[in-house]
Order: structure tokens, then C-alpha cells, then sequence
């Protein structure tokens, strides 16, 4: 079985999960970056402020999503890109956080995806004095990136699990966590 995955990354506009405000995406067959995408989102009304603070890291405010398409308009696109891969990314209780949470709070069906954290890999591959993604990517060899644009860091995340894949001698998602002793996690759909 190839190293096939899609990479995920997405920005909020507040602390909230729900607030997703950009969506990035990179996937991954047999161990190469063979498609990506990124595109703003509008955050659901009640979760739509934007927080000085996420502003000032992503550089995203509200009148750069007035016109974007919100969370339920753009998750068919979401979902077509991912498909039924397992999902790649960098700290990925917060991502699949997003996903979940923007999809409760929006009525919408997030599909039974499992996910690997990058984090967690880079932790297990890498002896650095910090993991932040700019870090593990460059272990990785991936450097040079906008950081904290979502885009660009699902790419970034792509490098590390796929250098990860290369050390361990890894030839799929699977073998990979395997290899490194972590979980490929299951979404967790919300209680009712």
C-alpha cells in the first residue's frame, strides 16, 4: 500500500473551534505532493469575530471573508479533496477540533476520517529543542514557508510525515505510526 494522504491545516478567527476563517490542503500519492488547495472561509455567524491576536498571526480579518463561502457552502469542496484519506496535521487535536466543531455548529456530516499528528511524529523522529511546525518542518528539509498560512503549512506537515515515511522505512500511513508508536485517531462525531 503507498504513502497516500491529504494534509490539513486551517486558521481560526478567535478561540473558538468553530471560527475556522481558512482551510489548507496538500495530498499526498505514494509519497509525493501531487495536489494542493487553500481558500478563506466566513465563519458561522456567533463564531465569526475575529480576535486581534489570530488576526496578527495569520493576517486574516473579517473583511477578507465577507465574501468567502461559510463552513457548510465549502465542506463538499473540503470533502472531495480529502476523499477518504487519512488525514495529516500538525498539532491534529486542534485541526480535527475544527472539523468536527465547525461541522456540528453548521449541521453538516463530517465523514468518519482518521487522523495522524504530525506533532506527535516530528516528536518521535526528530531530537529538537522545539517541535513548533516551522521547526520539525526544517528537520524535514522544508524550509522557507509562511507560516501560519494554511496552505502552506498543510504542505509543511505533508514534508515531515513524508520524511518520516523515509526514515522509518515506512510505506504507508498505516506502518508509519506503526513504526513510530502513534495512534492514527478516528474524528470523534459529538454526542447528542
Amino acid at each position: 500500500m503507498p504513502l497516500d494522504f491529504t494534509a490539513i491545516d486551517f486558521e481560526t478567527a478567535n478561540s473558538r473551534p468553530e471560527s475556522a476563517c481558512q482551510v489548507g490542503l496538500a495530498k499526498v500519492r505514494d509519497g509525493v505532493v501531487v495536489d494542493r488547495a487553500s481558500w478563506l472561509i466566513r465563519p458561522p455567524v456567533g463564531f465569526d469575530e475575529f480576535f486581534p491576536f489570530n488576526s496578527t498571526i495569520h493576517g486574516i480579518y473579517a473583511e477578507d471573508v465577507a465574501d468567502a463561502r461559510g463552513w457548510a457552502e465549502q465542506f463538499e469542496d473540503l470533502r472531495d479533496f480529502a476523499g477518504d484519506d487519512t488525514l495529516a496535521a500538525h498539532s491534529a487535536t486542534f485541526d480535527m477540533g475544527v472539523l468536527r466543531r465547525a461541522s456540528d455548529a453548521t449541521g453538516v456530516d463530517c465523514p468518519p476520517w482518521r487522523s495522524i499528528c504530525s506533532l506527535q511524529l516530528a516528536r518521535r523522529t526528530y531530537r529538537l529543542e522545539s517541535y513548533r511546525l516551522p521547526i520539525a518542518a526544517a528537520a524535514a528539509g522544508f524550509t522557507g514557508f509562511a507560516h501560519h498560512d494554511a496552505g502552506a503549512d498543510a504542505l509543511a506537515c505533508a514534508h515531515i510525515l513524508m520524511d518520516a515515511a523515509a526514515r522509518f522505512g515506512a510505506s504507508d500511513v498505516d506502518a508509519l505510526a506503526e513504526s513510530a508508536g502513534v495512534s492514527i485517531t478516528p474524528i470523534l462525531q459529538p454526542v447528542a
